[in-house]
């Protein structure tokens, strides 16, 4: 290759130039062809060994821009130019043959060239295989899953479209005629206005000749419009038919898919992330002024207007309960629509699919609407504000959020309460207040359109009409008794009613029969728009009828609003979220964010460990307080009706056999009662303590209604083994018929129960005397307290009774009547008025507390009788059967704390147990209950924050998802 800028050029190249021609000017080497170019530039290379060749990709981009010019040569004559000319033959011939070896080289070197362009550029593109597993896997085997040649066969042939269109040239005839008809009649006016009054008869000719031809232009306007909606109905059934096709068609990818032949993890659809939102929003109780005003159809209309028909339609199932003139739609009812692989129906709530191709199904799903409908009623009313939410799937179906509301009333009628048309009406509002709300305003065209009272209050809640679609039905029945047709055209013109609206529609719901299937009902519709003058006539447009245009431009206008509001409605809930979220650090900074059921969780597993805790209460601590509870129980019965009565007798036997009575009747009727009692409370004391001490380990005070309540319902469920009460008898009565004290220590322990049980009545007694007859003389002097008068009297009776007692020291326990009288005279000589009950009450007292201390004193001397009793009291004055009686009473006691504590840590701890985690399962599912329960701000503000998260979250998500969809 030569430098540039150099006036030499290759040998090659000198050879394309003439040799016998002088060069005026110069030829860029840019003009030669390209194959003369790589040969040139390839000869360059070897007549310049000093330089390396360049690559090939550069080789076009050479700075040789010129062919060097070759220099002229001279023509002078002489020897030279002889010679010259002589050879020129043979120069030519030399020429032609280099020529030759040129040309050859060019197609060698040229297909070299090419050939290693094209590798060059191939390198060039990235390796494409990396990227196949962008492309689905169901793209790679749609040839294997569809027979492609079996659904080319299907489609139509050309032939058969060809003859579904217009025959073009008959309308241009028409045009043809149509025009030359203007043109004439514009020219006879030209000569109508150029000429004078013309003859009466040439004016006769010219009218018959004019109405001629207006009756003629008319039968080819109406062969134009008949012809026109021919074809208008041949294309809607040839979509139709591909619509049909292209159902099955995705019926099948679905249903496949559902198989998990992809095995793919199945992503929610974009219907139903919207519908989690609604169905979050519709439970949460927003406060900050954050309100729900994200998009969904809102249907509403008068009683019997054809609502839930219309949806049913829209939902291609009759999915509604139906009634004549009642009302049926007594509650809100959200009905999410997204296609699916199969037509079925589910409740937000339940698991159970509602198959809605079986009539059996359709039937239960009917009755489920109607039994949620009349449960969420309350008492006295007739409609309720709680929303049912209903989701349909099917192949199809447009995607939707609709809202069914209850049709507006203008008369309460018999049977409703008397604020039903208010509440309708204040139901409808608040779903249509929303300013992104889509209403979809049912008419019904069989009335009088002066008669509707729904679109009064749809011209309130939306004046300018921009997200209202008005829709007209029964317009079959409306066609039928108009008498001026006309009138249907200006409803859905927007021309009769002051209301205005986005788009007007004109449906057809059946023929009124409950029986009708929805396939029925759409061919029924088909047929009367086929027919109906409305629609041959132009008072409706093709796409202002049949539900299937109405669905699809609501499914239209609905995700519009979607689009354009829910990124609004997200920033509302992070603005939310964000103040919530710093009120709770301001007041609860060191506290877990827990809402109401993860509070209920934490109690739950608390209240359950202090359960289980009572098993770790060792024996000796039961039935030391068992003993003890049951003792503090019985003991008044024990010395009032068994010991006292026993006491007054003369001697041993009487004793005996007294206490043997009485303690066989205490046994059968009150001490087993007595004694579950007083475990059963045992229980309810120890489960009480274990809660209060485990209080004290930093538990949060909001759990105290709660404990306190499972606590009550676990004590109200709990009943005692009845089993165990006869066992507990026998065991009582055996041990109270034991009397054999077998060694010492057992003796002097029953006396210092005896005697500890003696003075705590003793105690108890003069804590009553001294109530009786009031302060004493020290306390008089010292603490300055008086007597009543009451007191007075019960003091000199007390006094007078003492001295009775001092003379007769082995009095009995009850007063005689003469005894009576001579204490009252004695009294009343010293100038006190009492009453004789007064005086045996006084005497009851000092009377016991005598025997009391009687009975300490001999229980003082028993401590030595032990020796005695062994001998059975023989040759002894010293009797010591009371303390055989308390030995007996001792050991009865211990045995009924044994028995009862084992009863206890063997089978009423874990019925307790149970009983408490019953308790816990019925309050868990109760959601009121929980409420009541655990309560507070912190509660509130912790649900609160729970609910704006969740639904930001799926907003986003949502979003996320909808960018994708675009």
């Amino acid at each position: 290759m030569l430098r540039a800028g150099s006036v030499v050029t290759c040998i090659a190249c000198k050879t394309l130039l003439p040799s016998r021609m002088g060069v005026k000017f110069r030829v860029p080497l840019q003009k030669l062809h390209p194959l003369s170019r790589a040969i040139h530039h390839r000869y360059s290379a070897n007549n310049n060994p000093q330089r390396p060749p360049h690559c090939s990709a550069a080789r076009h981009y050479t700075s040789l821009s010129r062919l060097p010019m070759r220099p002229p040569k001279s023509r002078s004559g002489g020897h030279g130019y002889q010679q010259h000319r002589s050879f020129w033959v043979a120069r030519l011939a030399a020429r032609l043959l280099k020529l030759r070896y040129i040309l050859l080289g060019s197609a060698v070197g040229g297909g070299y060239t090419a050939k290693k362009t094209y590798d060059e550029w191939k390198d060039m593109f990235p390796d494409m295989s990396q990227y196949t597993w962008i492309v689905p896997d169901f793209v790679w085997e749609l040839s294997e899953n569809f027979d492609l040649d079996k659904l080319a066969s299907a489609l139509p042939e050309l032939e058969e479209i060809a003859k579904l269109l217009p025959d073009m040239e008959k309308i241009g005839e028409n045009f043809t005629f149509l025009k030359s008809l203007l043109s004439s009649e514009t020219t006879g006016e030209s000569t109508l206005r150029a000429t004078d009054i013309p003859p009466t008869s040439a004016a006769m000719s010219d009218s018959s000749d004019k109405q001629f031809k207006k009756s003629s232009d008319k039968e080819k306007v109406d062969q134009l419009q008949e012809e026109l909606l021919r074809t208008q109905l041949k294309y809607q059934r040839l979509l139709e038919r591909l619509e049909k096709e292209n159902k099955e068609l995705k019926k099948v990818v679905l249903q496949k898919d559902d198989k998990g032949i992809h095995q793919r993890k199945v992503k929610k659809s974009l219907i139903d992330l919207y519908s989690e939102v609604l169905d979050i929003l519709s439970d949460y109780d927003s406060n900050y002024n954050t309100q729900d005003h994200l998009p969904r159809v809102v249907v509403v209309g008068d009683q019997s207007a054809g609502k839930t028909s219309v949806l049913e339609m829209i939902a291609q199932a009759r999915i509604f309960p139906r009634g004549s003139g009642e009302m049926m739609t007594r509650s809100p009812v959200k009905v999410t629509l997204s296609e699916g692989p199969h037509h079925v129906a589910m409740f937000k709530d339940s698991t159970r699919e509602f198959d809605l191709g079986k009539e059996e199904d359709l039937a239960a799903l009917r009755h489920e609407i109607e039994l949620r409908m009349r449960k969420s009623v309350k008492e006295g009313q007739t409609v309720s504000p709680e929303t049912i939410s209903l989701s349909v799937k099917g192949p199809g179906i447009q995607r939707m959020v609709l809202v069914d509301l209850p049709g507006v009333i203008s008369t309460v009628t018999t049977g409703m309460s008397a604020d039903t048309k208010e509440t309708i009406f204040s139901i409808s509002k608040a779903y249509m207040q929303n300013p992104n709300a889509i209403i979809l305003c049912i008419q019904d065209g069989s009335v009088d359109a002066e008669r509707s009272i729904v679109t009064d209050l749809v011209s309130q809640m939306d004046p300018q009409g921009k997200r209202t679609i008005f829709v007209l039905t029964k317009v079959d029945l409306a066609e039928k008794n108009l008498a001026s047709p006309s009138r249907i055209q200006q409803i859905v013109e927007g021309k009769l009613f002051p209301m205005k609206a986005l788009g007007y529609f004109a449906v057809v719901t059946g023929k009124g029969s409950s029986n009708e299937s929805i396939d029925s009902i759409k061919d029924y519709e088909e047929d009367f728009f086929q027919s109906s003058r409305l629609l041959r006539d132009g008072m409706l447009k093709a796409h202002q009828v049949t539900t299937k245009n109405l669905s699809l431009a609501v499914s239209d206008c609905f995700w519009k609003m979607v689009r354009e509001s829910v990124e609004q409605q997200a920033d509302a809930f992070k603005a939310s979220r964000f103040n919530l979220e710093t009120e709770w650090k301001n007041n609860y900074p060191r506290l877990r964010e827990l809402d109401r059921n993860e509070l209920y969780e934490k109690a739950k597993n608390e209240i359950l460990d202090e359960v289980i805790s009572l098993s770790q209460v060792t024996p000796q601590h039961w039935e030391s307080i068992l003993q003890k509870k049951l003792w503090e129980r019985v003991s008044t019965h024990v010395i009032e009706n068994i010991y006292l009565p026993a006491a007054q007798t003369m001697n041993s036997g009487t004793f005996n056999t007294t206490v043997d009575i009485k303690l066989k009747q205490w046994t059968d009727k009150q001490l087993p009662h007595k004694a579950l009692e007083v475990a059963w409370e045992t229980l309810q004391e120890e489960f009480a303590r274990f809660m209060a001490e485990y209080k004290g380990k930093d538990q949060d005070d909001i759990f105290d209604k709660l404990k306190e309540a499972v606590k009550d319902e676990s004590v109200k469920r709990h009943k005692w083994n009845e089993r165990a009460m006869d066992s507990l008898r026998v065991i009582q009565h055996n041990a109270l018929e034991d009397r054999s004290i077998t060694d010492k220590p057992q003796w002097d322990a029953a006396i210092q129960f005896m005697e500890e049980t003696l003075q705590a009545r003793l105690k108890d007694t003069d804590s009553v005397i001294a109530d009786m007859v009031g302060p004493d003389w020290k306390q008089r002097w010292f603490s300055w307290k008086n007597r009543t008068p009451e007191q007075h009297i019960r003091n000199e009776t007390k006094n007078e009774l003492e001295r009775l007692l001092k003379l007769h020291e082995d009095h009995t326990a009850y007063l005689a009547n003469d005894e009576v009288t001579t204490v009252r005279k004695n009294l009343e000589g010293r100038g006190v008025e009492v009453d004789p009950i007064l005086i045996k009450d006084t005497w009851h007292q000092l009377y016991r507390r005598h025997f009391l201390q009687k009975a300490l004193l001999h229980c003082n001397l028993c401590r030595r009788g032990f020796y005695y009793y062994q001998r059975h009291f023989v040759d002894s004055e010293l009797e010591c059967n009371d303390v055989v009686l308390f030995w007996r009473i001792q050991r009865m006691l211990a045995i009924t704390a044994n028995t009862l504590r084992q009863q206890l840590t063997n089978t009423e701890v874990r019925r307790l147990e149970k009983n408490v985690k019953e308790v816990l399962e019925d309050f868990g599912e109760d959601t009121e209950k929980k409420v009541q329960l655990i309560t507070g701000r912190r509660v509130q503000l912790a649900e609160d924050l729970k609910k704006v998260r969740e639904i930001q979250e799926k907003l986003e998500a949502f979003i996320e998802a909808l960018h994708k969809e675009k």
